[in-house]
């Protein structure tokens, strides 16, 4: 049957078919549907609302299926609100709305399918009535009177059935506009017997809740009378009201700290004996103190990063010059963290459910354990301070230089009098954050002794598989310190046991080169010195000056001697500016540097002038920087000795045995005597003796020298070169390209013999300097001493030279060459 009548918006409420109840009418559309529905044949549509929140429901904000009623009753309240008795009748399903200023629709009604057997109807319908029984009893919130319960249990048609459940439960309205549009009467038999059950469960699980809760609520009542009558026996025996305080105030501390909880539960345990511990006692402060550290070492709060890269960089650039390798490394690991924030919220929020999974999903997230490596007073520890900043993290410095004792790291025992955590847990205390950054400084400087190895422990600390379970001997409990990033410093990586040094990330930091130390003089020492000793538009250093500062008053790869300097030339202007005060800047320039500092304490190197027979330029790299190295033979008559001299390590020598031996096989080619090995004793010299050297890169410079001297063939002084050397001639890479180079420059140098192997790290060489020197790429020997020695036809009317006048002076053809400063070790 079709209908055209009123529509009445429900809010929160589903009518369902014969079960007349009140309808309480405030809105105005509403109102004035109630009243068209009086004028005419008092029936009306009621349609819920998809949005409980909707003041003025439009046709599309209503469901389409609704219940067709009759008005039995219209009670005006003194607030003009409606009290609508109405009368269900049957389903409806709206078609249309008409265009009028209230909701009137055109609708039709729809009957329910019997799709079943009695049977099946029988056994739901039994299944039904009795699940709604339990519902009864069990829904605290509901209020069934014997009369309507027992009205239920008489009914028989299934469709009835359901749709009085349906009014009577405290459901949903969604549920209940679900039962209201099911027309199949099984599938509506069922839908109630399901809700039914579904609310069943719920109901036991609350009672269990309850009762857990009840139980729990006891033992903290009996607690609570037992602490009660502790304070008032404390009372009576005097002093005890404050000590139950404390213990009180304790308890507080533990419950508030967020501490695992298996910590949480030695805690407490630790606070019962407290508690039963006369307060005089030993083993009371021994506890208090227990408990004090557990309370103080933070355990979920956490500094909150910024992980912004612009802003990272711009910090990182503005406190350390240079140090590119180190940075984007940093950079690097800012940019993973930032792009899996969302993952790493993810995994910390299921870490407490499941901390294996965590584990496994989450070691490509950790922060990485970096070790900076080079020599001192580079920038490593300042480093990790900025570092810190620039992820708005907490930082902790750790120094291990001279730790012998296991125990540092672990803490001692309880059993010890004075025991205390060990550093990583003192540090955490420091930090107050969970998340820090602590620098292990000088990491290289520990040792062992019979009280245990350190750097074993640190095999835990520093491993990401295991740091999340760190124990420290003293609090006896596991030690999260896998959101902890560990930065590590090392002056000698040889120093660090292989184990200890395979779980870090290692990053060479190499010494500064005169430029970069210029930079760095002239953007952070100076400035800051002139700020300190109050010269602020009084002093002005030239870049001629540091440049002096940095070549003859120091001679180091850091800025440390540097900044000595520096701030040695501003304690003496200081003085001179109050004994002669000057309007103004005062210039110090290069010319003026030894007024102020002295005698310069090093020499500058520099090429040699002429060139010689026997002497030959090689180049050299150590923690300081990079250099010329002259390399001096002396071929005698004899008996085929050959003799190095010049604190030589055992891979130099090797070279200088490398290169003899490819000459006795290559003698011919070079006009040299084949059995020179025989007639002449070979004396190779490294000058600056007092200086140890070692590394093969000397290798071709020590093969130019030694023909030189044999043929009597001058080596040019204007070419350095560098490059190890094989018994088969070949010129093998090596390595310190940039430092060399460097060295090479600032020493007069502009052409250079270079490995072919070494071409790609030209590139790390500043472009300015590549172009002012013409390098030369070289594979074979024989390049080498193409371009090295003098022709022969130059030399062959020259008289050989005496041993005596192989090294002349100055002024003749052959000059003695000038001391240099010599490599270390990696040369």
């Amino acid at each position: 049957m079709r209908w055209e009548i009123p529509v009445l918006a429900l809010r929160s409420y589903v009518y369902m078919p014969g079960n007349a109840n009140t309808v309480a009418v405030g809105r105005a559309k509403s109102r004035r549907s109630v009243e068209e529905a009086q004028a005419s044949d008092r029936r009306v549509i009621l349609l819920t609302q998809r949005d409980q929140n909707t003041d003025d429901p439009s046709g599309e904000e209503l469901y389409d299926i609704g219940t067709l009623a009759a008005i039995k009753q219209v009670v005006r309240m003194p607030d003009q609100t409606l009290e609508v008795l109405v009368e269900p009748i049957e389903r409806v399903k709206i078609t249309g709305y008409l265009p009028l200023p209230y909701l009137r629709a055109v609708a039709e009604t729809i009957y329910p399918n019997v799709d079943a057997d009695a049977n099946t109807l029988r056994v739901l319908i039994d299944e039904a009535k009795s699940s709604f029984d339990k519902y009864v009893g069990q829904n605290k919130n509901m209020r069934l009177d014997n009369i309507h319960l027992e009205h239920l249990r008489q009914l028989t048609d299934p469709g009835v059935i359901a749709d009085t459940i349906t009014h009577h439960a405290t459901w949903e309205v969604l549920d209940k506009q679900t039962i209201l549009e099911t027309l199949s009467i099984r599938e509506r038999l069922e839908k109630v017997i399901g809700y039914l059950n579904r609310d069943l469960e719920r109901f036991e699980m609350d009672k269990k809740i309850a009762a857990r809760v009840k139980e729990q609520m006891d033992q903290n009542q009996r607690e609570y009378y037992l602490r009660e009558q502790m304070k008032a026996i404390g009372k009576e025996l005097g002093g005890g009201e404050e000590a139950v305080a404390e213990v009180d105030d304790v308890r507080q501390k533990i419950e508030n700290a967020g501490m695992p909880e298996k910590v949480k539960e030695k805690a407490l345990k630790e606070l019962a004996r407290l508690e039963r511990t006369p307060g005089g006692s030993p083993e009371s402060s021994v506890v208090r103190n227990y408990l004090d550290w557990l309370l103080d070492v933070p355990w979920v709060k956490r500094d909150e990063e910024i992980l912004d890269i612009k802003r990272t960089r711009e910090i990182l650039d503005s406190d350390h010059h240079g140090l590119d390798e180190v940075k984007e490394r940093i950079l690097e690991f800012l940019a993973v963290r930032q792009l899996t924030q969302g993952m790493r919220e993810e995994l910390d929020a299921k870490a407490a459910k499941d901390r294996d999974d965590k584990d496994k999903e989450d070691m490509a997230l950790r922060a990485p354990i970096l070790c900076l490596s080079g020599p001192p007073g580079v920038g490593k520890t300042s480093l990790g301070k900025s570092i810190a900043r620039a992820l708005n993290r907490q930082f902790v410095r750790m120094s291990l230089g001279g730790v012998r004792d296991e125990a540092e790291i672990r803490g001692h025992r309880r059993t010890y009098i004075g025991s205390l955590p060990g550093r990583i847990i003192q540090s955490m205390k420091q930090a107050g954050v969970v998340n820090p950054i602590i620098l292990l400084d000088e990491i290289d400087k520990m040792s062992s002794d019979w009280r245990g190895d350190p750097s074993s422990a640190m095999l835990e600390v520093l491993d990401p598989e295991q740091n999340h379970t760190f124990q420290d001997h003293y609090l006896e409990v596991q030690y999260d310190l896998s959101q902890v990033m560990f930065i590590t410093t090392a002056n000698n990586l040889g120093n660090i046991p292989r184990p200890l040094l395979d779980r870090m990330e290692v990053i060479e930091i190499p010494g500064y080169t005169l430029q970069e130390k210029i930079e760095i003089a002239k953007g952070f020492r100076l400035p800051r010195q002139i700020k300190s000793h109050g010269l602020e538009n009084k002093l002005q250093v030239t870049d001629h000056a540091l440049e002096r500062i940095a070549q003859e008053y120091t001679k180091e790869a850091g800025v440390r001697n540097l900044d000595r300097m520096i701030q040695k030339l501003a304690r003496k202007v200081a003085r001179e500016a109050l004994e002669k005060p000057w309007e103004g800047l005062k210039n110090v320039d290069g010319k003026d540097v030894e007024d102020y500092l002295g005698v310069p304490m090093f020499e500058i190197e520099s090429k040699e002038k002429k060139s010689q027979i026997g002497v030959a330029t090689g180049l050299y790299f150590s923690s300081v920087g990079g250099g010329i190295l002259l390399i001096e033979t002396l071929a005698t008559p004899g008996t085929g000795k050959v003799s190095f001299t010049g604190s030589l390590g055992d891979v130099m020598k090797e070279s200088v045995q490398a290169a003899i031996a490819y000459l006795r096989a290559h003698a011919t080619e070079y006009g040299a005597d084949p059995d020179f090995h025989k007639n002449l004793d070979i004396h190779v010299h490294f000058p600056s003796g007092g200086m140890p050297k070692d590394g093969p890169s000397a290798g071709i410079a020590i093969a130019t020298s030694v023909i030189s001297a044999i043929t009597k063939r001058p080596a040019r002084a204007d070419i350095a070169m560098t490059g190890e050397i094989s018994l088969r001639g070949k010129v093998l890479i090596i390595g310190g390209v940039k430092e060399k180079l460097l060295g090479a420059y600032q020493a007069g140098i502009r052409k250079v013999l270079l490995p072919k192997g070494d071409a790609p790290y030209l590139k790390d060489v500043p472009e300015t300097i590549r172009k002012e020197l013409e390098i030369t790429l070289v594979e074979d020997v024989q390049e080498v001493l193409d371009t090295m020695l003098e022709p022969l036809h130059l030399v062959q009317d020259v008289v050989p030279p005496t041993p005596e006048a192989q090294f002349a002076s100055e002024e003749a053809p052959i000059i003695v060459p000038t001391a240099t400063i010599v490599p270390q070790p990696g040369a």
